[in-house]
């Protein structure tokens, strides 16, 4: 295959995940599950390798030994391609004994092992957003341009503009300021992104301003200068906004779905959203589909069931079970009765066999057990949900601490390994 000898790709990791937490209690955030088969992770690679960009590496530091574990199992290149996928875990050496302070720190505390291959442009990316980008377009603007930073951005309403890098643009389309996650008094105030007049178009009344994806190319001098600057930790509130008036910057628009999953609410809607009919992103794609780890796992059996707008991934077995508008892992055992509504079910790591009981001892068998009712809820992997459990929150609670789960944001979470026993309500 073909290798973009110009581009080379980093991809950020990202730090704790506390707002992902407890899905990052045992994993990084580019390794949690989506979909019930693919991880985080797969989704930037996958983009990448639709480009022939195959010079690629991940800058983790915390919890990456399953992110190592499933790039090591899945993105195996040719031994006669210079393309690879790399791990860069933060290191402490003799010139730095500190840990990545920021998304410039990490590239910048990276960059020994990075300068050394040729490449013109660097494409940045987030280890925990969905969206499917042609990053040959996003280069080609880059360099038809002219521009030294190139940032991809999307179209947002003013209620997103308060989590997010919001840009400001003259009547030229030059970016001329930049905010970090602004409070809503100053988006009031600006109005909107781009000022009337402008020859810039595509904003509409309900997306009135334009939002850093946390999408970037730089061509290559500028980064190695841009993130030697002291006291630069961060892309989004130091890089970009010291570079307006020194670099020449652009945006790109970007008009497809994007959602970052960095936090529970955003990654449980984004997976529910999958199930819907029409779904905005979807990973049944044949030109560009995001490649995962191959399992080969027999396909999904049902028996005597009702399915209806979900995502049931290989190797389940779902029993006289009710399933609407969700999605269901990898080797997710479903037992008679049950019944699953608007939940995202990730899966497990191996089967449990019946012969198994003695093993587990007064646990509950792997998987949803008979007459379980779920809704609006998270079950990690390899939990154990005992027979009779009704976790659907029906008083509401925002946030909560329970024997084997969670709630947090109104969304049920059964941790990684949970145990919920039998006949539990919630």
């Amino acid at each position: 295959m073909p290798v973009n000898n110009e581009v080379l790709a980093l991809i950020l990791g990202g730090g704790q995940g506390t707002r992902l937490f407890p899905l990052t209690q045992h994993r990084s955030k580019p390794a949690v599950p989506i979909g019930g088969k693919y991880r985080l992770i797969d989704v930037p690679i996958s983009n990448c390798l639709h480009a022939d960009v195959r010079r690629i590496f991940v800058l983790t530091q915390f919890n990456s030994a399953s992110l190592n574990r499933h790039i090591a199992q899945t993105y195996r290149m040719d031994l006669f391609s210079q393309g690879f996928v790399e791990i860069l875990a933060a290191e402490q050496t003799p010139d730095n004994p500190n840990w990545y302070q920021g998304t410039a720190d990490a590239v910048r505390q990276a960059a020994r092992h990075f300068v050394r291959f040729d490449a013109d442009y660097y494409l940045i990316l987030a280890g925990d957003h969905l969206y499917r980008m042609d990053y040959d377009e996003l280069v080609d603007a880059h360099h038809d341009s002219r521009a030294d930073i190139t940032i991809a951005a999307q179209p947002i309403s003013i209620d997103d503009a308060s989590a997010m890098g919001v840009f400001r643009f003259n009547r030229g389309g030059q970016i001329v300021a930049f905010e970090e996650k602004p409070k809503r008094e100053l988006l009031q105030e600006i109005g909107q992104s781009i000022p009337p007049g402008s020859g810039i178009g595509g904003l509409t009344p309900d997306k009135p301003f334009v939002a850093s994806m946390g999408v970037y190319v730089f061509s290559r001098e500028v980064l190695l200068e841009a993130i030697e600057q002291d006291g630069a930790t961060d892309f989004g509130r130091q890089i970009i906004p010291n570079a307006l008036g020194k670099y020449r910057v652009s945006a790109y628009l970007f008009r497809g779905y994007w959602a970052d999953v960095g936090t529970v609410v955003s990654f449980y809607d984004a997976n529910i959203m999958l199930t819907r009919p029409g779904a905005p992103f979807k990973f049944y794609d044949p030109r560009r589909p995001i490649f995962t780890h191959a399992r080969f796992l027999p396909g999904a059996r049902f028996a005597g069931c009702t399915v209806r707008d979900a995502i049931v991934a290989e190797g389940c077995y779902v029993d006289r079970a009710t399933i609407e508008q969700s999605i269901v892992g990898i080797r997710t055992n479903i037992q008679s009765g049950a019944t699953i509504r608007r939940s995202v079910l990730l899966g497990a790591d191996y089967y449990e066999a019946d012969g198994d009981a003695p093993a587990r001892g007064a646990n509950p068998r792997l998987g949803i057990g008979r007459d379980v009712v779920l809704d609006r809820v998270i079950v990690d992997k390899n939990a154990r949900i005992g027979d009779g459990a009704r976790l659907v929150n029906t008083g509401g609670v925002q946030e909560a601490d329970g024997d084997g789960y969670c709630i947090l944001d109104g969304v049920v979470i059964v941790p990684k390994d949970g145990v919920v026993k039998a006949g539990t309500t919630v």
